[in-house]
């Protein structure tokens, strides 16, 4: 599975861990996850996230 960075604060989405805080669970891959959803550490949108090369 592919990781995602944000490109505001470097945070990595990681889909084998998913973000259970948020109701995410692991095994979730980026493209899955719902519009809503936000950066954990500075609450910036998806559109923000880029394929981590």
């Amino acid at each position: 599975m592919e990781h995602y960075i944000c490109s505001i604060c470097s945070y990595i989405y990681n889909p084998e861990k998913g973000d259970p805080e948020r109701g995410i669970a692991p095994g979730t891959p980026f493209e899955q996850l719902p519009g809503d959803w936000v950066c954990p550490p500075c609450f910036a949108p998806k559109e923000l996230f880029a394929k981590e090369i």
